[in-house]
């Protein structure tokens, strides 16, 4: 979600107007769900996916006629069995995908501005998209923020007793449509992106990096090798750390629910070294790269210092998903799979 942002402030900065599509209902089975987003330029181009096929050819293919126009969309779309079976696809159901034309406006420029910097803060609030309608016709489609406080920030023209409703009807981390007096309003929650920490750099973390970007894990790299470590070999890495020791990793680092540590340093010596540091921290994934007797041998060592077994419990390790990983783009998927199911399950059980 951040390269949406950064990409929509970016094209708005240089007076280039695109469409922002965006899933905001759906029903069945659809290739991605309600929240999905991408952003298509005047040139075609698109960033992000709202599921591929035949409705993300469909909706592109429209959104760079709307530029053209200046105009707002709702596009419905309805997989249905014929279609299904004539394109071969799996998926069934109905989408609505709001082709909304972003104009180069300083309102626009601050709204997206804004999402940017709470997206990049791990800021709280949703993103709010309103659109007047008249008839089955869009005349108007303007952005806000609402914060944690209940206000909303940027033109916004609600009622106050459209506002009030609107505020109690959102839901942390749930896309919903608000039926308002002059039409509705898209509420996207403040998406929380979990950073991978990948600790030790060399061909598994490489891949893993990778694997990780593309299903939108920040990623974060340590190793003390600086030949390693470096932007070259990580493009994806929001951040880079060449260490003098491995000892103290997570000095200066502030470690939530929303961290994962994957440690796949080049040593026994140094995996146990990150791994107590990590257990001193509310990590809310811990994976270890390596064997079982490599994992007890270290364990062992553990408690000796004084960890508990409840400690190590925390632990995945050997990491990743068992499918037979052998190569480390193989080893890499199987990690991060089991990385994507953590999340989700931890995404079920959030209030």
């Amino acid at each position: 979600m951040e390269l949406l942002a950064q990409t929509a402030c970016n094209l708005l900065k240089k007076g280039e107007p695109f469409v922002m599509a965006t899933i905001f209902s759906h029903s069945g089975s659809t290739p991605r769900s309600s929240g999905s987003k991408m952003i298509v330029t005047a040139n075609g181009r698109g960033i992000g996916t709202i599921g591929g096929g035949l409705l993300e050819a469909r909706s592109m293919s429209r959104a760079v006629e709307l530029i053209g126009l200046g105009q707002s969309e709702v596009f419905p779309f309805d997989l249905s069995h014929e279609v299904v079976t004539t394109m071969d696809m799996i998926c069934g159901g109905q989408a609505e995908v709001l082709l909304d034309c972003v104009m180069p406006t300083d309102d626009n420029r601050a709204v997206f501005r804004r999402w940017r910097g709470l997206l990049a803060e791990k800021g709280s609030g949703a993103l709010l998209t309103l659109v007047i309608t008249a008839g089955e016709q869009i005349q108007r489609v303007t952005h806000g923020i609402l914060t944690t406080e209940g206000e909303i920030e940027g033109e916004f023209p609600l009622s106050d007793m459209d506002r009030d409703r609107l505020t109690a009807m959102v839901t942390p981390r749930k896309v919903c449509t608000v039926t308002v007096g002059c039409g509705f309003v898209v509420v996207e929650p403040l998406e929380q992106m979990c950073t991978a920490h990948l600790f030790g750099a060399g061909h598994v973390a490489q891949a893993t990096a990778r694997v990780a970007a593309m299903v939108g894990f920040r990623i974060s790299v340590a190793d003390d090798r600086a030949e390693y470590a470096n932007r070259e070999r990580f493009p994806d890495a929001e951040a880079i750390r060449v260490l003098q020791t491995f000892k103290n990793s997570f000095s200066n680092m502030t470690i939530d629910r929303d961290d994962y540590v994957v440690i796949l340093t080049r040593g026994h010596l140094h995996d146990r070294t990150v791994l107590a540091e990590a257990l001193k921290t509310r990590a809310g994934y811990i994976g270890m790269i390596g064997s079982r007797r490599k994992r007890d041998a270290i364990y062992g060592v553990l408690l000796q210092e004084g960890f508990s077994r409840t400690d190590l419990d925390r632990v995945h390790s050997p990491i990743g998903l068992s499918i037979g990983a052998e190569t480390p783009e193989e080893i890499a998927v199987s990690i991060v799979a089991e990385m994507i199911r953590h999340r989700a399950e931890s995404l079920m059980h959030k209030p």
